[in-house]
């Protein structure tokens, strides 16, 4: 191992002239080495997301580490906005440090979350020196899998990362603040477009999201890696997990690269690997227990050496073996092992309709709605009403970024306290008699209509064990508005039936022998994600709320149906 010697302070200029505050680590002796950027809003003198642990990690092994504060956050000059200024700031900074004495021309980019996206707005159109990147739990458009999702605001990531980032340096709010002033009590404020307000600050950002609901020029204008999928020329080891907010993002970049990269060896270069892990990634790879669940020792695999192999390879040469594993490595939870593919989806994914069916009363789970592969014939419908002040709460899932900071629960949760709730449709399989992958996206096509002239349909894949214990796989919302256009949306007419296609994103799980598979359907989760108040109002502006009264249909002319992806 190699003794390190510290930078600080260092100014990296950018093309407008302002300076990014930057701190280098590298080895003592030797050099120039092959170095790797990581650039972030969260101080750069901190381990957010492991950013302090991973430099020690990499420049005791040979390697000069930088580590940047972006644009107008704790030391670098410049006004602080998130997301619009990555695409030149990362270019410029990559070309700085390629000119550095100790820098041997070989970069390659780290880190998570926000400073995963800095890293692929570097990666569009790059430098000629960024040769590598480790982005992980990293999202691939701003609007779909950041701030909104199925056109539903992510409420409690939105407005506790919007308070913390509401300096220049961050402004947390702590979980043991008094009932006043705690998150709780602002995640229930109405308007939305005051909730900054009446937390006592002022934040354009915030606002900006409220008044843009739709896909428009604003969210164009942050250079979506989703839409320069052609533009990315670097080999790109992507890390998720199946519980993160951004999972559905890590997804969208491996397949969109591997796709449309700039070249055939860049698509042929990307790499991804998937655990069962919320956004921490089980302490990167090293623990084995998320949320409730011991997925035990099978699923140790630490990504701080999957990271360095990558770097070795592509920044080093050095022949380690990475390129010749297959590229996609999922965990397959219930059966808790690994599964390898050079593809995603895996090829020969069976997507297999799995139909609703009641005879009328599938509220809650001591009703009568069942789940199989047989077509609906002539079936009464489902009814519930959804009441705004009396949301559906979320328990576990793919809510961000951790408990200590979030007064909401994450990963896979028993699901059994909303399955009591009238105003929970729930649909069971019988016990199975076999075990049954699935392995890759997760849809639900649902025919329901509304009193109102807007509101939300939620659906969650849950794992029933024998003894009750509900375990959520995988879950999806979709706003009624834009069930047709994210660009353009439209109202329904009250009473009229429509078709909602729900995106559930992906997993892994095997329901095993014995187990029951089960669909959740509301029309809230919250406050993961905003209360719809049923109005059909402008999103955001007014405190207005009304009940609505819910219809969901299953029958041979109106199917509604999950459709699962099954390995044999």
């Amino acid at each position: 191992m190699n003794t390190i010697t510290e930078l600080h302070d260092v100014p990296c200029p950018m093309r407008d002239g302002v300076n990014l505050t930057t701190d280098i680590l590298m080895p003592t002796d030797g050099g120039p080495f092959p170095t790797v950027l990581i650039r972030l809003p969260y101080d750069r003198g901190s381990d957010m997301s492991f950013c302090l642990g991973t430099a020690m990690h990499l420049s005791k092994r040979g390697y000069a580490v930088v580590i940047q504060d972006t644009r107008g956050r704790y030391d670098s000059e410049g006004k602080w906005y998130p997301f619009i200024n990555e695409v030149d700031d990362g270019h410029d900074t990559v070309k700085w440090v390629a000119d550095q004495s100790w820098c041997d021309g070989n970069i390659g980019t780290s880190g998570a979350s926000y400073f995963g996206l800095t890293q692929w707005q570097a990666a569009q159109n790059p430098h000629p020196s960024l040769k590598a990147a480790v982005p992980r739990v990293a999202y691939s458009n701003t609007y779909h899998n950041w701030v909104y999702t199925g056109g539903a605001f992510q409420l409690a990531f939105n407005l506790s990362w919007s308070l913390t980032m509401s300096t220049r340096t961050a402004r947390k709010q702590p979980l043991w603040y008094p009932e006043e002033i705690h998150l709780n009590k602002y995640m229930r404020h109405l308007p939305l477009n005051s909730s900054d307000k009446a937390a006592g600050r002022n934040i354009q950002h915030w606002q900006d999201w409220i008044n843009h609901p739709s896909y428009d020029s604003y969210w164009e204008s942050m250079s979506p890696i989703d839409a320069h999928y052609s533009d990315v020329d670097v080999p790109a080891y992507s890390m998720g997990g199946w519980f993160d907010v951004f999972l559905q993002g890590g997804l969208n970049n491996f397949m969109g690269v591997t796709k449309h990269g700039k070249t055939e060896k860049i698509r042929r270069s990307q790499k991804m690997i998937v655990g069962p892990w919320i956004h921490s990634l089980g302490a990167l790879g090293t623990e084995s227990i998320t949320g409730d669940i011991d997925f035990g020792p099978n699923v140790l695999n630490d990504l701080q050496i999957e990271q360095l192999r990558w770097y070795d390879y592509w920044l080093r040469g050095i022949d380690n073996g990475i390129m010749d594993e297959p590229r996609v490595k999922v965990f397959v939870m219930g059966a808790n092992r690994w599964r390898e593919s050079d593809e995603w989806p895996i090829p020969g994914t069976k997507y297999t309709p799995h139909y609703f069916h009641s005879n009328g009363n599938a509220n809650s789970l001591l009703g009568d709605g069942t789940l199989n592969k047989t077509k609906p014939g002539d079936e009464p419908s489902d009814h519930y009403t959804y009441d705004p002040n009396h949301p559906v709460m979320t328990i576990g899932g793919s809510t961000c970024c951790a408990e200590t900071s979030l007064p909401v629960s994450m990963g896979p949760r028993d699901q059994r306290p909303n399955e009591y709730r009238p105003d929970v449709l729930v649909y069971s399989s019988d016990v199975l008699e076999s075990n049954v992958e699935v392995t890759g996206p997760v849809k639900l096509i649902l025919y329901a209509s509304s009193s109102a002239k807007d509101t939300d349909f939620s659906a969650k894949l849950v794992d029933v064990s024998p003894d009750g214990y509900a375990m959520n796989v995988a879950q999806g919302i979709q706003r009624a508005r834009y069930r047709d256009s994210w660009e353009k949306p439209a109202l329904m007419t009250p009473g009229d039936v429509y078709k909602f296609e729900i995106d559930l994103w992906s997993t892994s799980n095997c329901f095993l022998k014995g187990h029951r598979i089960r669909v959740e359907v509301t029309s809230s989760n919250f406050p993961q994600f905003d209360r719809n108040p049923n109005t059909g109002n402008d999103f955001g502006q007014d405190a207005e709320i009304v009940k609505a009264d819910q219809t969901i249909l299953h029958d041979k002319d109106n199917p509604s149906h999950i459709i699962l992806p099954i390995i044999d």
